[in-house]
C-alpha cells in the first residue's frame, strides 16, 4: 500500500539526509498521486483530449490504420498504449481502426492498478503491463501516448553566481522551498548553453528520452509507428516549465505532493533525437491543431454535428478546444516516429 501521507515522508527524508533533487520530488508525488486517484474527467483533476471529444482518438486510430495498411498489414500488429488514463483514447482508436479491418491485439502500460480497473471496463481483451519490458517483440507496434511524457520526472539546473548547481527541494520550516545545491554541475550543461545569466534554469528528462529510445529500437527491431502527443516546444527552450495541477486549477507545484498532477514541457528536440539515437525515423514535429485538421477533425465535426442537430454545437466547440492556437491548438505537439522500411510519408507531417 502506499504511503498514504507523501508529504510527512519526503519532509522526514529531507530533514534526516538533506534536501532532494526536483526529479526525485516529482517522481515519488507523481507515483503516489497516480496509485491513490482517478484524476480524469470533470469530476477529477484535468480533462486530456480524448475525454474532449471522441474525434480525438479516431483520428488518431486512423492515422494508425493508414500506416498499418502501407506497411505492415501482412503483419499482426500490437496496439500498444502508454499511459492510457481511462482508456477513451484506446477505445475511440480501436473502434476507428476496426472499422478498417485493422484489429491488433492490445497492450497498455499502465501502472495504477485503480486505472486498470478503469481501463478494463472501457476496453476488452487487454493486456496489462507494468512497463515497456514485457511487451510482445513478435510483430509491429502500432503506439501511442498522449500526455505521458509530461508526467515523468525531470532535472532542473540553475545558474548562479558560482556556476551551474542542481535545484533541489529543501525545506523551510514544513514548507517545501526551491534552493540550488552545491555541487557544481557546468559539466552536465551542454556547451552552447553554459554560458548564461544567474536565475536562468534548464531543464532535461532522462526519463523521457529512456522511455522514447526503448521505443525507437523497438520500431527499429520490430517494425511500426509510434505518436506521441503532449504538451511542449518543437525547440530547446530555458525557464521552469514545473506545474501542479488539482481541481482543473493550477496550484503552488511544491504545496500538494501526492495530491496534486505534477507535469513538465516536454522538449520534443531532444526526444527526436533520442529516437533517432534509437534507430526510429522521426516523420516530423507538428502543433496538434495543425495535424487534427489534417486528419480531418473539421470534416469530422461536421458530421457529427449533422447526426445530432440538437447538439450540434458540441463538436464545433471540442474541435475549437482541440485545434485553436489560444487552447490547445499550438501548445500541444505531435511527434510521429517509424521504424525501418515503414513509410516515411504521414497525414499531418510535412515531407
Amino acid at each position: 500500500m502506499p504511503d498514504r501521507d507523501i508529504a510527512a515522508r519526503l519532509r522526514r527524508v529531507i530533514a534526516h539526509h538533506g534536501p532532494i533533487t526536483v526529479a526525485q520530488f516529482m517522481g515519488e508525488s507523481n507515483a503516489h498521486y497516480y496509485s491513490t486517484h482517478n484524476p480524469f474527467g470533470r469530476d477529477g483533476d484535468f480533462i486530456t483530449a480524448p475525454e474532449i471529444s471522441q474525434m480525438f482518438g479516431e483520428l488518431a486510430g486512423l492515422w494508425l490504420t493508414d500506416m498499418w495498411a502501407r506497411g505492415g498489414a501482412s503483419r499482426a500488429a500490437h496496439y500498444v498504449e502508454l499511459g492510457p488514463g481511462r482508456g477513451t483514447l484506446a477505445r475511440d482508436a480501436l473502434r476507428a481502426m476496426n472499422r478498417f479491418q485493422c484489429r491488433p491485439d492490445i497492450h497498455l502500460v499502465e501502472g495504477s492498478e485503480a486505472l486498470r480497473a478503469v481501463q478494463d471496463q472501457a476496453v476488452e481483451n487487454v493486456t496489462a503491463h507494468q512497463d515497456l519490458s514485457t511487451l510482445p517483440d513478435d510483430g509491429p507496434l502500432l503506439l501511442i501516448a498522449n500526455e505521458f511524457l509530461d508526467a515523468l520526472p525531470i532535472r532542473q539546473l540553475v545558474m548562479t553566481e558560482n556556476g551551474w548547481r542542481e535545484r533541489m527541494v529543501a525545506l523551510e520550516g514544513d514548507a517545501f522551498v526551491f534552493i540550488a545545491g552545491d555541487r557544481p554541475m557546468d559539466a552536465a550543461v551542454p556547451v552552447h548553453r553554459r554560458d548564461a545569466k544567474a536565475g536562468n534554469i534548464i531543464e532535461t528528462c532522462p526519463a523521457a528520452a529512456a522511455v522514447v529510445d526503448e521505443v525507437a529500437r523497438r520500431l527499429a527491431k520490430q517494425g511500426g509507428v509510434a505518436l506521441f502527443i503532449d504538451y511542449g516546444s518543437a525547440q530547446e527552450r530555458s525557464g521552469s516549465t514545473l506545474q501542479a495541477v488539482r481541481a482543473h486549477g493550477k496550484v503552488d507545484a511544491l504545496a500538494m505532493p501526492g495530491d496534486a498532477d505534477l507535469t513538465a514541457h516536454v522538449d520534443f528536440s531532444a526526444m527526436a533525437e533520442a529516437a533517432r539515437q534509437g534507430g526510429a525515423h522521426c516523420l516530423g514535429i507538428a502543433d496538434q491543431g495543425d495535424w487534427l485538421r489534417a486528419m480531418g477533425i473539421e470534416q469530422r465535426a461536421a458530421m457529427l454535428a449533422k447526426a445530432a442537430p440538437d447538439k450540434a454545437d458540441e463538436p464545433r466547440i471540442a474541435m475549437e478546444r482541440l485545434c485553436n492556437a489560444d487552447q490547445m491548438g499550438t501548445l500541444f505537439k505531435v511527434m510521429a516516429l517509424t521504424g525501418p522500411g515503414w513509410p516515411q510519408d504521414a497525414a499531418g507531417f510535412s515531407a
